[in-house]
């Protein structure tokens, strides 16, 4: 079998997964706590304190549902200036990658491991580095292309 596609990954894209990956670890957990805590100080104690202490508060309940994405979205808003477009193939014998005039053939004993989260598929060729394909260029054929891979990569 043999599957083809031609992508550019998006700010929204690399602002996505980093969400996914920060929220569902253990620190987006304590972050999660920290800002619901923060809420509920904030609400039983704002007629008692002073200006200064409500700004704080104010600031302490915005940094992670508010402030955090946002810095988040400026790091993939960066990483995107430098993507370039991307034709990536996958057969037989592994994963085919061409860039501008550059290309790179993994076969798929260095694959380390593919994430399946709700938008995206992520293809892992180290610990850090992998190939993010999202619904959007996948379309259909994400389950698909997901099976593929996977049984790939347990021979």
């Amino acid at each position: 079998m043999k599957y083809k596609f031609i992508y550019k990954s998006t700010s929204f894209d690399f602002w996505q997964l980093s969400m996914y990956y920060t929220y569902s670890s253990l620190a987006g957990l304590c972050n999660v706590i920290f800002a619901v805590a923060m809420i509920l100080m904030t609400t039983k104690f704002w007629g008692d304190v002073n200006s200064f202490v409500k700004m704080l508060l104010v600031f302490a309940c915005c940094l992670f549902p508010i402030i955090q994405p946002l810095g988040i979205y400026i790091r993939a808003k960066r990483q995107s200036a430098i993507a370039q477009s991307i034709d990536i193939e996958f057969d037989e014998v592994g994963i085919h990658v061409k860039s501008n005039n550059q290309r790179s053939d993994l076969e798929w004993k260095s694959i380390n491991k593919v994430s399946k989260k709700h938008n995206i598929l992520v293809i892992f060729s180290t610990t850090t580095h992998g190939f993010l394909l999202t619904n959007r260029v996948l379309g259909k054929q994400k389950e698909e292309l997901y099976n593929y891979v996977i049984s790939k990569m347990n021979k």
